[in-house]
């Protein structure tokens, strides 16, 4: 060929920075996407059907930890009167174990007292009060040192024995909340929370107001509708608790 036919041939391709940078993008979009197909094994790993599931787990597990706080409770009826039946105690003895009884809550307990109900406020809250901020999600729910608050201040007042919903509280009962549910000795509350206690009422509703705690609790109610309700009782009468007494801890491995 002539010269002039070299001079007309295709240019070579020369792949400028920006090309490059384009193409290592799209590579590792395409690695990022294998590897969450790969992970997710096909399902869709934005769902919130595992939190859905997991939720769904802990109302069957409250349930079933209630069915066996009945059962437990029942067996505890039969133990304790087949034990009452062959004990050649004294009256004395006999007096002395229904005092231990009743301090540890296992025994049904009536008297004079007051419920004290928390609520979550509307999800729609505002301030209601001038000069006060908008309230952020956490301002408008129950939390855990609210209802430890509550039960402080009542057994502060001399309660004789403290209800939580339909639970009553012993020496190892904690108070624990996560997000906007209560768990108490292995069950499942939503509000609202229902607090119970046996006493005198004007020892234990001087405590209440007297509680900083509470009085904190109250600056919310009146500012953005946290539910808050006291219930004076001539007469109530708190079950035993009908749960297991057994200790549980940690253990270090071997």
């Amino acid at each position: 060929m002539s010269n002039s036919a070299d001079s007309t041939s295709r240019p070579s391709r020369r792949f400028k920075p920006v090309r490059l940078l384009t193409g290592a993008v799209f590579a590792l979009a395409g690695l990022i996407f294998w590897m969450s197909f790969n992970t997710a094994h096909g399902t869709n790993i934005r769902t919130d059907d595992s939190m859905l599931r997991l939720s769904d787990l802990i109302q069957e597990r409250s349930r079933k930890n209630a069915g066996l706080d009945e059962s437990a409770a029942a067996a505890r009826e039969q133990v304790d009167a087949l034990a009452r039946r062959g004990d050649g105690g004294t009256a004395a003895r006999n007096k002395e174990l229904a005092a231990l009884e009743a301090a540890a809550g296992t025994t049904p307990i009536s008297g004079s007292g007051m419920t004290v109900t928390l609520t979550d406020a509307p999800p729609n809250a505002t301030a209601r009060i001038p000069g006060v901020p908008q309230p952020q999600p956490n301002d408008l729910v129950i939390h855990q040192q609210d209802l430890q608050a509550v039960v402080n201040a009542l057994w502060r007042g001399g309660a004789k024995g403290i209800q939580v919903m339909d639970q009553r509280l012993i020496s190892t009962s904690a108070v624990r909340c996560v997000g906007n549910t209560l768990i108490l000795q292995g069950r499942v509350y939503s509000p609202p929370y229902k607090v119970t206690a046996v006493g005198d009422r004007g020892a234990l509703r001087k405590a209440i107001d007297s509680s900083p705690a509470i009085q904190n609790y109250l600056q919310y109610v009146n500012a953005y509708g946290l539910g808050w309700k006291v219930d004076q009782h001539d007469a109530v009468t708190l079950p035993g608790y009908s749960g297991t007494v057994d200790l549980h801890y940690a253990k270090p491995l071997a």
